[in-house]
């Protein structure tokens, strides 16, 4: 019985199509990395290139009249947390730039919470109005952004100083007999990032108000639930994605603020961002400069992958 060969001549030509395709795929998404490559090209200097300098410039040795010396040294990160005696070269921790570096985190959550408590009622209050008027609710939120973030951080100074708006009111009230001192304090430093940024913790809670069912909130009422219950288990969880962008984007740039700090701060309640440009500036050791810069990036890159981890715990319970 003889052997019959089958041919298949429709397989070869699928096989074919497919390598066609797949060439032409090839050859779009190179054109796509072509055409990307000029802004890819000016996103890694402008952006990646000063922190590579930073990087480098932490391994090296200050040099004797500011700038470095292109010596490989690890000194610009010892001296981050220790400190070295100048007689005797003992150790010690850096007290100086730990108390700074825990002023900086607790005045950045403690103007996260102070806005959180502000801008949630706000939202909810803008959220729940007509839908003509939120704009305009918008509107008056936005408008501290049109004005220079110098020309804000004054009038905050005009408001708390010792004869300052606050302080005359209470005296003309008679509540005190001489002014509060609030200004060149930690708390005179809160109160101005907190006007600052309160605006960056209102837009994203409104933003995810908006996209809320209020029909869950009349449901919860039908069920006795009490206005705190409906606040804790309804509304809180279904904004929580708004409620976290805003905090972190009122903590990253409270943890690095320069302007607001130096400031109403005076020059004595320093922050990161004040160490850093001193150490840049007056104190000429550009290694440290650049080691505490990069702390303080490390810093960030905790809280966004804080912030991304926990938004994605959301999506997925959410689904």
């Amino acid at each position: 019985m003889s052997e019959v060969t089958t041919n298949r001549p429709g397989r070869t030509g699928v096989t074919d199509a497919t390598s066609l395709v797949e060439e032409a795929r090839r050859r779009e998404i190179r054109a796509k990395w072509l055409l990307n490559t000029p802004a890819l090209i000016v996103l890694f200097f402008a952006a990646s290139g000063p922190l590579l300098v930073m990087i480098i410039y932490s391994f090296l040795k200050a040099g004797n009249y500011g700038g470095v010396a292109w010596e490989i040294s690890t000194e610009g990160w010892f001296n981050v947390f220790l400190q070295r005696d100048i007689f005797d070269d003992t150790l010690s921790v850096a007290d100086a730039h730990l108390s700074i570096l825990w002023r900086s985190v607790n005045l950045s959550v403690q103007t996260t919470l102070t806005c959180l408590i502000l801008g949630f009622p706000t939202a909810y209050f803008i959220a729940t109005r007509p839908p003509s008027a939120r704009n305009l609710w918008l509107f008056l939120i936005t408008i501290p952004f049109w004005t220079n973030l110098l020309i804000r951080t004054f009038a905050v100074m005009e408001v708390i100083r010792n004869q300052g708006l606050i302080n005359t009111a209470l005296m003309a009230l008679g509540v005190i007999d001489e002014p509060i001192q609030m200004l060149f304090t930690d708390f005179a430093i809160m109160v101005g990032m907190t006007y600052v940024y309160l605006p960056l913790m209102v837009l994203p809670i409104y933003a995810s108000m908006e996209k809320f069912d209020f029909r869950l909130v009349e449901a919860g009422y039908d069920l006795y639930a009490t206005r705190l219950k409906v606040l804790r288990r309804i509304i809180i969880p279904m904004v929580k994605p708004g409620i976290v962008a805003g905090s972190i984007l009122v903590f990253i740039p409270s943890l690095g603020a320069y302007v607001t700090p130096r400031i109403l701060g005076g020059g004595k309640n320093m922050m990161l961002g004040n160490l850093i440009a001193l150490q840049f500036g007056q104190g000429r050791n550009w290694p440290l400069g650049s080691a505490l810069s990069l702390t303080l990036l490390a810093i960030v890159m905790i809280a966004l992958l804080f912030y991304v981890r926990r938004v994605g715990k959301v999506e997925s319970k959410h689904g």
